[in-house]
Formats: C-alpha cells, sequence, structure tokens
C-alpha cells in the first residue's frame, strides 16, 4: 500500500462518516395507525372478538421500564382446542409489537407472563389466535408514571 492510496482511504473514509453525521435522524412517532396497521400486518382481515383472553397488567406502571404482564387464555389446550399464537401490542410505543409466544396443546395451560416497556400511558392489546382460525383478544388502558422507549 502506499502512502497515496492510505492518505485516500483516510480522506474517504472521514467523508463517509460526516455524510454519516450530517443525516437528519427520523424518529418513529407511536400513532394509532401504525398499530392499526401492525394487526392487519399480522391477522389480515379476521376478526378480533373480545373475550377468552384475560390480559394482567397494572393500570397505573410505576416504572414503564418494566411492566409485569400476563395473558391467560380460556382454552383447554387438547388437539381440538388449543392457542397457536398470543401476541401483545402497545399503541403509543415506537414499535407497536411487543412480543409474540407460540403455543400448542403440549403446552398444557395457555398462559404466559413478561415484563414489557412502555413509552408513555397507552392502550395494550393482547390477541390469541386459536387452531381454528378464530381471534380473541383483551386490552387495558395502562398509564405509566415514569415512561420508557425513549418517549
Amino acid at each position: 500500500m502506499t502512502p497515496q492510496s492510505s492518505r485516500r482511504r483516510l480522506l474517504q473514509a472521514t467523508a463517509s462518516a460526516a455524510a454519516i453525521t450530517l443525516l437528519p435522524i427520523r424518529t418513529v412517532q407511536a400513532t394509532p395507525e401504525l398499530l392499526a396497521a401492525a394487526l392487519r400486518e399480522t391477522f389480515g382481515d379476521t376478526e378480533i372478538r373480545r373475550g377468552r383472553v384475560k390480559l394482567d397488567i397494572a393500570l397505573i406502571a410505576e416504572d414503564g421500564t418494566i411492566v409485569p404482564t400476563t395473558i391467560t387464555v380460556d382454552s383447554p389446550m387438547t388437539e381440538t382446542d388449543h392457542v397457536k399464537e398470543i401476541h401483545l401490542f402497545a399503541e403509543r410505543n415506537p414499535l407497536p409489537r411487543v412480543a409474540a409466544f407460540h403455543l400448542g396443546p403440549h403446552n398444557g395451560r395457555a398462559q404466559v407472563s413478561t415484563r414489557i416497556r412502555l413509552a408513555e400511558a397507552q392502550r395494550v392489546i393482547a390477541v390469541a389466535r386459536m387452531n381454528d382460525g378464530t381471534l380473541w383478544s383483551d386490552e387495558m388502558q395502562v398509564e405509566v408514571s415514569l415512561t420508557a422507549c425513549g418517549g
């Protein structure tokens, strides 16, 4: 490598770094429309009915960085009647899809627990897809004292 080619590479790298630094940073604005789009992408036009799902989450989350959440679905978890998937969405998070769990009759119990991050006060929705293709849901409005996700 000649000194001239080393200098040229250094100048190219510096120019690239400067160009990247000058690019505008675009933040994702969470909207109910983003949630609707995420639901449509995940479930298509299938009707989402209320019932069979119980979302257990605090109505007031003291800290949005760790919000304990449990989702239980009324299902015998047999070969003929079981939960295939449980999805969790948060309306005002920059990315509304929060979690997805895949289950089957071997799970024995249709219940999942996790901790989620919430950017601000918002609606949280749990949707279960059953083996017959039906969708069931529950939702809660959660107030957040200390926000997460850059909110």
